[in-house]
């Protein structure tokens, strides 16, 4: 299986903070981008091995699943921190635009359609968005096997953190209605249950389909890039981050998550804790007794201003 990752990156230390991409420490979002990067060719390159301790020689292990992976990192201007990445240059592909930096994951799109014809899967991960299941495309393959290509399974972000209040927490819980009711019909075909390993796993249409990445199928892709609205920048989901990872495929296909009862049946890492540490000050947190306490929405209910 070949894959095609494409990464936006940008970083400006000149910024006003309110993104770790707008941070003065550049040292945060080294590490999320490394072991973003990392993580990439540890599930999915062929360089593995199992050391036979007997015969003291390394045998290849994982070969039934083949991957092939190649990585495009989309920047522009100046406004990037790869010559302090410490990975070799053959980790990724370098590619440089003139772009308004809010525009950069449409540049990935691109990219993208670019490649037509030559993966069979086509990515779209924020740089700070780490994957850890080597299973991933698998289910993928699997839900649409099941589904056909007009659903679109999308993963549950989530961040962890030993020192916060719960130690792992799902970051994009339903938003209000109206934010995406003129996009998606999460009424059409709301829910799909499936069974995998003799073990029932529900799958439902989001209030909130934003994960910050999406992975398309060789059809999918062909068929998202011949639409009207393909690269028209259109930015009216939330704001430009948002939009590049979501609006397009929103408007394309009938987008899924898992249910909250199998959450981390398909699931990605957003590096840090900005939406954990909220728990216990803006979001509160469900008692003892189970009861839960509501609290006033985010000012965005999407980003909040964290990633």
């Amino acid at each position: 299986m070949r894959i095609l990752f494409t990464i936006p990156h940008f970083f400006n230390p000149d910024g006003d903070g309110k993104h770790a991409s707008l941070s003065k420490d550049p040292r945060p979002r080294i590490t999320a981008l490394v072991f973003a990067l990392t993580a990439l060719r540890e599930l999915y390159s062929q360089s593995h091995c199992m050391i036979d301790i007997a015969q003291c020689v390394t045998i290849p292990v994982n070969t039934e699943h083949n991957y092939q992976v190649d990585i495009v990192i989309c920047t522009t201007q100046q406004y990037h921190l790869l010559a302090n990445i410490p990975l070799p240059s053959s980790f990724c592909k370098h590619y440089s635009t003139q772009t308004e930096p809010m525009l950069l994951g449409f540049e990935c799109h691109r990219v993208l359609r670019e490649y037509l014809g030559q993966y069979d899967y086509y990515c779209y991960l924020e740089d700070d968005l780490i994957l850890h299941d080597p299973w991933f495309f698998v289910k993928l393959n699997w839900f649409n096997r099941h589904t056909g290509n007009s659903c679109l399974l999308q993963p549950n972000r989530y961040e962890v953190s030993p020192h916060s209040k719960v130690i792992k927490a799902y970051i994009d819980g339903d938003l209000l209605p109206h934010i995406t009711a003129n996009f998606q019909n999460i009424q059409d075909q709301p829910q799909f249950i499936g069974k995998v390993m003799e073990q029932a796993v529900s799958f439902k249409r989001p209030l909130n389909p934003h994960s910050g990445c999406f992975f398309l199928n060789t059809e999918q892709m062909e068929f998202w890039a011949k639409q009207p609205y393909f690269l028209d920048r259109d930015c009216s989901f939330i704001g430009p981050l948002e939009s590049a990872a979501t609006l397009g495929i929103m408007k394309t296909f009938k987008l899924y998550k898992p249910t909250a009862a199998h959450a981390n049946f398909l699931e990605i890492q957003h590096f840090g804790s900005g939406f954990l540490n909220l728990i216990g000050r803006q979001v509160k947190h469900f008692d003892e007794d189970n009861t839960t306490e509501t609290s006033p929405p985010l000012s965005n209910p999407v980003a909040s201003e964290k990633d």
